[in-house]
């Protein structure tokens, strides 16, 4: 399987980014559509609406958010598929709007893929 990135959605596009996927649930402000330049947008891949409030990018919540956001992924193969195909074939880069380069989603649905595919 080929890389898989994470990147702020905010951030310049590269050429090294291949297939760019948005995992936010929610549409990023100020941005738009064009701008973000996306391959796909997969925001049932984000976490559930009451997991991501009740997480609220608190540090001190990170390891039990972790270990939700994993569960809820297990329910989602047909979705994770999608990036895995792609991963085959080039780089695939997960996009993500949050602040906190750290703490978010997208580090959390990185480890979880590569994990699953080695």
């Amino acid at each position: 399987m080929g890389k898989i990135l994470v990147k702020r959605v905010y951030e310049p596009v590269a050429k090294s980014d291949g297939f760019r996927v948005l995992v936010d649930r929610l549409w990023p402000r100020g941005i738009s559509k064009e701008a973000a330049k996306l391959d796909i947008w997969l925001p049932d891949l984000g976490p559930s609406t009451a997991l991501r409030r009740w997480f609220n990018h608190d540090p001190a919540r990170w390891e039990e958010f972790c270990r939700r956001y994993q569960a809820e992924l297990k329910e989602k193969s047909a979705l994770l598929t999608t990036i895995k195909e792609q991963a085959k074939i080039r780089p695939v880069t997960l996009l993500y709007s949050a602040r906190d380069e750290q703490y978010n989603q997208a580090i959390v649905l990185q480890n979880f893929l590569i994990k699953r595919t080695h």
